[in-house]
């Protein structure tokens, strides 16, 4: 079984919500980037995300975009990224989900990517440049692997979101708001409309993201769905400490009040 999987049926088994943290990989470093995953699991993250540089992240704000330019200036690749990755998961249990796009997929070459992802430990994948109607592209390479093609749904998904939802893996991450990444001081979206459609059609967990930034925001969106997914204000942690050891700490003290506020 997916580790994806597996973790939703724990966590629901427990009554309890994931939380889904984000870092981008190798900013500051890809030693720290372990560290981070680490850290991050031992104070209460479920699922961890990790951002593969790209020179034109489309979908990310200001602060996620400052991370991939930081990380490309130390000149990672994915295959740098995927020697972490063997490395962290030495000790990490929790899912692990690449955030990628297309072009790096296809520059990479799609059944070989899937690969090193499976001998790796990556458990899902997530293409935010990729349409829907354009999947089977990667689906049977992602499928062979066992890799989840994580599926996006936002508000304006509504005349898809039955075809989408039907044919999503691991999760459906629902899109908190048009536009991109990025902290948010409030959410214009009506939620209770937003979920009673996706509920109609999706029958796998749902996960909320974009703009999710302090345990304030866990506690008013926690339940909507199963899980919240928190990435640039996890990203701006690193980005304010001064070094690796501090990014290690803030996080660490960061995801542990996320975890508090979703246990509550």
């Amino acid at each position: 079984m997916n580790r994806i999987d597996k973790k939703f049926e724990e966590l629901k088994a427990q009554n309890k919500k994931a939380l889904i943290t984000f870092v981008t990989a190798g900013d500051p470093d890809l030693d720290t980037t372990i560290l981070l995953i680490k850290e991050m699991e031992s104070q209460g993250a479920d699922i961890i995300e990790l951002g593969i540089p790209y020179s034109d992240p489309i979908a990310e704000g200001p602060v996620i975009q400052s991370a991939n330019a930081r990380a490309l200036k130390n000149g990672i690749k994915i295959k740098n990224v995927m020697e972490a990755v063997k490395r962290a998961r030495e000790s990490v249990k929790v899912p692990l989900i690449y955030l990628l796009y297309f072009n790096c997929i296809l520059q990479y070459g799609p059944e070989c990517f899937f690969s090193d992802c499976k001998e790796s430990g990556i458990d899902g994948v997530i293409i935010p440049d990729l349409p829907f109607e354009e999947r089977d592209e990667v689906q049977g390479c992602a499928d062979g692997c066992g890799i989840h093609l994580i599926s996006l749904v936002s508000p304006t998904s509504r005349e898809r979101m039955g075809k989408i939802a039907k044919n999503a893996r691991g999760f459906l991450y629902c899109v908190s708001s048009l536009g991109v990444t990025g902290m948010r001081d409030r959410f214009e979206t009506d939620f209770d409309d937003f979920f009673r459609t996706i509920n109609k059609y999706a029958h796998l967990p749902k996960a909320l993201g974009f703009g999710i930034s302090t345990a304030e925001h866990i506690r008013e969106l926690k339940g909507y769905c199963d899980g919240l997914i928190v990435g640039s204000a996890v990203v701006k942690q690193v980005e304010r400490s001064r070094d690796a050891g501090e990014a290690v700490i803030n996080v660490g003290n960061f995801v542990k009040t996320l975890r508090k506020a979703m246990d509550e």
